[in-house]
């Protein structure tokens, strides 16, 4: 007995949905295409260069040169220069420039130009009056000014007692002997025009006492009226030269702390220039005679005693800078 099989009219309409609805499906839709894997080195490739690290370069120092140094035991390093006698290690840096400037100050002396001229009413600067003619006919002036000027001026002039005080192995001027100090300046026209040359220079200080000088080191004192006080031991000052004072302190008005010419301007007359000016016009309205006592020094150098011995006609005293 055989079987029929029913077709009825909604199996074949749902039939005919699911073929048109899958249809409709593939019609509207979008095949993709199939991925595959690339190779490492055209992924690589395709890298921006921007994406890829950048390599920062690095400044390179400059390497700084670099001296050889050697041990050279049988001669010293220790210099001393035949012109401004300053010792100094050769190949320091630092004591070689201190050299050079100290040793130039020394031969030429310093600058005095426009800017010192315009400061020198603010800074008390006085010209002495009267131009002086020097043994080589050449003709300067001479000015005056406190120690403890300020401004521009005050620094040129520390700077110029620190070449002194070097060049005469002195030591450093107090505070209180400044206050009580002026300083004699020498100008000399440079090769520049409005520019002079500082070639010469005292300090001179105010003082109340100071000591006579012995003509030799078993004389008596001739101011002295009593034995006693003339067989008193004389007061060794300098041994190198042999000079001997009497112990007995004087009245004593002006004294001369330090005294400097440039090497190249001496034996021309300008420290004894710088001296006749400082006794003619240190104390206002008194005019100061060194022969008879009225100034002393305090710097006994070789050079020194022997322009006090002419200058002063044997009537120098010596003073204490630090106690006058």
């Amino acid at each position: 007995m055989s079987s029929k099989v029913k077709r009825t009219y909604a199996s074949r309409s749902n039939l005919l949905k699911a073929e048109s609805s899958s249809t409709f499906l593939l019609a509207n839709s979008t095949v993709l295409p199939l991925k595959r894997k690339q190779p490492f080195n055209e992924i690589h490739s395709q890298i921006a260069p921007s994406a890829k690290r950048l390599k920062v370069s690095k400044p390179k120092l400059q390497q700084k040169n670099l001296k050889q140094l050697h041990f050279c035991i049988d001669q010293s390093i220790v210099r001393t220069c035949k012109v401004c006698k300053l010792t100094y290690t050769k190949g320091a840096e630092d004591d070689e420039a201190l050299h050079r400037a100290h040793c130039a100050r020394v031969q030429r002396g310093m600058e005095w130009g426009k800017e010192e001229e315009r400061e020198k009413d603010s800074a008390g600067v006085r010209e002495i009056p009267g131009r002086v003619k020097l043994k080589d006919g050449k003709k300067g002036r001479i000015v005056c000014v406190d120690a403890t000027a300020t401004g521009k001026i005050g620094t040129k002039l520390s700077a110029l007692l620190d070449t002194i005080n070097i060049t005469l192995s002195a030591s450093t001027l107090s505070s209180k002997a400044l206050r009580a100090s002026k300083a004699y300046l020498f100008l000399l026209p440079g090769i520049t025009p409005n520019k002079e040359k500082i070639v010469g220079c005292i300090i001179a200080q105010r003082i109340e006492k100071a000591m006579a000088v012995a003509s030799s080191p078993h004389s008596s004192d001739p101011e002295s009226d009593s034995d006693a006080a003339s067989s008193r031991p004389l007061v060794n000052v300098d041994d190198s030269s042999g000079l001997f004072c009497y112990p007995e302190l004087l009245p004593t008005a002006l004294g001369v702390s330090r005294i400097f010419v440039t090497s190249a301007q001496r034996r021309q007359g300008i420290a004894s220039s710088l001296l006749a000016a400082a006794a003619r016009t240190f104390v206002h309205g008194c005019v100061l005679d060194p022969a008879e006592g009225q100034i002393a020094f305090s710097q006994t150098t070789g050079d020194g005693i022997a322009l006090m011995r002419q200058w002063g006609h044997g009537g120098i005293r010596i003073y204490d800078e630090d106690d006058c």
